[in-house]
């Protein structure tokens, strides 16, 4: 997972992005996106990875990491799932012909309810993927709607209009190192078998990975443990970025 702000990966911890600061990395010794997604490629053996644009997502208007962005996607041949703010068919439209492989619709940035069944509607739901963004296990988001209701019955709404996988990802656990919710894990795979299940927010050793995939989830979003060095390659399969 890179988390991009201002031309430079900088290390999240939990959703304060205030105090956000460029990452030190045992994998790379500057903040470069280029350099640093490299690293997770060659050393780590990561061929996915998920790339949040915080200039995009927060509505800056500063740095553009669209040509960054699409370096990576096209000259070094990643799979890049990215969360750039993405809230319309046109948006999606545009990153997927830049190369991207799927695209991020985050509820933090979502402005409309009838967002979450007119993009399935009209993408191949191969190519998208809805983060649930929560604090403390509440839905963030600027549709009121949609920030009123419970995280199951959230999945639910998605589910029913055709998404296929979803990210669970609490911005107040990352970068604390204490995990994921486990009884929502629990009750997201009991409820929702059909989704395709990713979690992110303070994975911080192999023991967790190996939880969560009994779990059946079938990735994880994993960033300052991979910087620490904490999950080295031989944890790690392509689902872990």
């Amino acid at each position: 997972m890179i988390d991009l702000l201002d031309g430079q990966v900088v290390h999240a911890i939990r959703g304060q992005r205030k105090n956000y600061r460029p990452v030190k990395s045992v994998l790379c010794d500057i903040p470069d996106p280029i350099k640093l997604a490299r690293a997770f490629r060659d050393r780590l053996g990561l061929n996915e990875i998920y790339i949040a644009d915080l200039n995009a997502i927060q509505g800056s208007g500063r740095t553009d990491h669209r040509d960054q962005i699409a370096a990576l996607a096209q000259s070094e041949s990643l799979n890049i799932m990215l969360d750039a703010g993405i809230s319309s068919l046109k948006d999606i439209q545009a990153w997927l012909r830049l190369g991207i492989h799927k695209a991020v619709i985050g509820a933090e940035t979502l402005n409309r309810l009838a967002v979450v069944r007119e993009i399935p509607a009209r993408i191949d739901p191969d190519r998208i993927v809805f983060s649930l963004d929560l604090r403390a296990g509440k839905i963030l988001s600027n549709c009121p709607e949609f920030a009123a209701l419970s995280p199951l019955a959230a999945l639910e709404h998605l589910q029913s209009a055709g998404w296929k996988e979803v990210i669970l990802l609490d911005l107040g656990r990352v970068g604390s190192g204490g995990g994921v919710d486990r009884t929502l894990v629990n009750e997201v795979r009991a409820k929702h078998a059909g989704l395709s299940l990713l979690v992110g927010g303070g994975i911080s050793n192999p023991e967790q990975l190996l939880e969560l995939q009994s779990l059946g989830v079938a990735g994880v979003l994993v960033a300052t443990a991979l910087h620490r060095g904490a999950i080295a390659p031989q944890h790690l399969t392509p689902e872990s970025a």
